[in-house]
């Protein structure tokens, strides 16, 4: 069966704990090998962050616990690579022109 590699999720935080706390919290997690953590918009008392997660082997569910623990919430789930080896989009039509 494969596994999960990558994990892009957008997630409501409050501004407290930090991105800092919440970065070193999932890197700590069995099958995670690396965290990202960009906050894309502030509200009075919350903040919008992209969390890219890399790995060997990513528990979404233990993933959603932590950011739950941190007051989060995952609004969605942007990217997800599975298997045995990590591989990007690949360009087609569809896409718009940047």
């Amino acid at each position: 069966m494969g596994k999960i590699l990558r994990l892009v999720l957008d997630v409501l935080k409050p501004h407290n704990p930090s991105i800092i706390q919440m970065a070193d919290e999932l890197s700590e997690l069995a099958g995670i090998e690396a965290v990202n953590i960009s906050i894309y918009e502030m509200d009075t008392r919350v903040e919008n962050a992209k969390i890219t997660l890399e790995g060997s082997d990513i528990s979404y569910d233990t993933v959603q616990k932590v950011i739950g623990e941190f007051g989060g919430a995952v609004h969605s789930i942007d990217e997800v690579v599975a298997g045995h080896m990590i591989i990007e989009d690949a360009k087609t039509p569809q896409d718009p022109l940047a």
